[in-house]
């Protein structure tokens, strides 16, 4: 089984979250046991915003650990129809383009996600198996 590795989840870890770091470590070596653990592009790039180097980025999340998938176009295309959903039903800007983009792809591999914020996932891709601490304690 592939996961999807939500952004906060490998920030809780990196900063060592005082709430979440325990939380999120185990999860994180769970679904490693099961399978591929995956980042994209779009959760890279989040992730990077902490550090100064690329190099400094790939030492924290090496490619032997961390399979790099390109965003499938389908991906962006389901991402961008349920965005539209969402700003539709008065979705507030609090959610942005990106949680769409991972969950959309998501949603066309078939692939689990691991997050701290299931909400917007389970919202608009409900289709989508997500572990997340009100689920997976």
């Amino acid at each position: 089984m592939a996961t999807l590795v939500d952004t906060n989840v490998l920030i809780d870890i990196a900063v060592r979250d005082p709430v979440w770091f325990r939380w999120s470590r185990s999860k994180l070596e769970n679904v490693r046991k099961r399978g591929s653990v995956i980042i994209n592009q779009i959760i890279y790039a989040e992730f990077s915003m902490r550090y100064d180097t690329i190099d400094e980025v790939d030492s924290v999340l090496p490619e032997g650990e961390f399979l790099r998938e390109a965003l499938p176009w389908e991906a962006a295309f389901a991402a961008s129809k349920a965005f539209m959903r969402y700003r539709r039903l008065g979705g507030p800007r609090e959610r942005v383009l990106p949680d769409f983009l991972i969950g959309g792809h998501a949603a066309i591999r078939e692939y689990t996600i691991l997050t701290r914020d299931p909400t917007g996932f389970r919202s608009y891709f409900p289709g989508v198996d997500v572990l997340a601490p009100d689920t997976h304690p």
